[in-house]
């Protein structure tokens, strides 16, 4: 077991000693991407101390998010939540990451009483105190562990959908807006999982080159 880099367990020790017992990060995948659902995970640690590395997931490669995943999913209570591109398109990307966040707390088999956020303002509707941090995937090991989770559930469904939409690459890109992605919307034009909202999908849905059915 290796001891969590003290800049993640601030929070988490300070709540503790102020009589927090299920304190669970919150974090989210997905709110970038012009294709695909937003997912986000709510985690209670029950251990501060893994064989793997927990940290922001940006900073861990595929490889280090998978072995942490599974590492977390034995030793933390977790939940998921996971809200639609059509939804996206309906209620907005800020709407539709809240409404993620507050399925992931509602899945959770045990009520938090404390709620460590990240972001600057993600206005959840709580039953107990919230506190958003700025970039609190580093600064946050429930919220690090949350990234992951949320990481991982969303790329393993991108490789899903990979399968049957093979002309979009998402097992690559997962939806994000890089060239390679792009390009594929230019020549396909938009698939049933495209967030129509976005304005790279907008743009291609007016070349009238579809497939969605």
């Amino acid at each position: 077991m290796r001891q969590a880099p003290s800049r993640l367990l601030l929070h988490e020790k300070r709540l503790s000693r102020s009589g927090y017992r299920f304190i669970a990060g919150i974090d989210e995948a997905g709110r970038g991407p012009l294709a695909g659902p937003v997912v986000a995970s709510a985690v209670i640690l029950k251990h501060l101390n893994f064989k793997a590395d927990v940290d922001d997931s940006k900073k861990l490669s595929p490889r280090k998010r998978e072995k942490a995943y599974r590492e977390i999913m034995k030793k933390a209570i977790v939940g998921i939540g996971m809200v639609s591109e059509k939804v996206i398109d309906r209620i907005n990307i800020y709407q539709a990451t809240i409404k993620a966040m507050e399925i992931a707390v509602a899945d959770l088999k045990i009520p938090p009483d404390y709620l460590l956020v990240d972001g600057r303002t993600m206005r959840i509707a709580a039953r107990c105190p919230v506190k958003c941090i700025v970039r609190g995937d580093s600064k946050s090991l429930s919220i690090a562990a949350a990234s992951i989770i949320a990481k991982v559930t969303r790329d393993r469904l991108m490789v899903k959908y990979h399968d049957i939409y093979p002309e979009y690459n998402f097992a690559r890109h997962k939806g994000y807006p890089t060239k390679l992605h792009k390009m594929a919307l230019e020549k396909h034009g938009p698939s049933p999982i495209h967030r129509f909202s976005f304005q790279p999908v907008k743009r291609a849905q007016k070349l009238g080159n579809s497939s969605v059915l």
